[in-house]
C-alpha cells in the first residue's frame, strides 16, 4: 500500500483541525453525513478521500472558509 502523499496528509490534517474547532467528534460526523463511523476514521488516518467527502465534512460542520498555506 502506498504511503501518503503530502497533499493527502496535508487534507487529512485540515479536516481533523476543523472537527476539533468545530467540537464535532467522528460519531457526530458520521451521524451528519450519514455514513458509519469506522468509514470516517479511515478515511481520516488513510487520509484517502474525495474532495465531495471533504466539502460535504465541511458544510455538515459549519466550515464557512479555510486556509491553505
Amino acid at each position: 500500500m502506498p504511503n501518503q502523499t503530502e497533499w493527502e496528509t496535508k487534507a487529512a490534517n485540515i479536516l481533523k483541525a476543523e472537527l476539533k474547532r468545530h467540537g464535532v467528534t467522528y460519531t457526530q460526523l458520521a451521524e451528519l453525513i450519514g455514513e458509519k463511523e469506522v468509514n470516517i476514521r479511515n478515511k481520516l488516518s488513510r487520509g484517502k478521500f474525495s474532495a465531495a467527502f471533504l466539502f460535504q465534512a465541511f458544510s455538515a460542520i459549519g466550515v464557512e472558509r479555510i486556509e491553505v498555506s
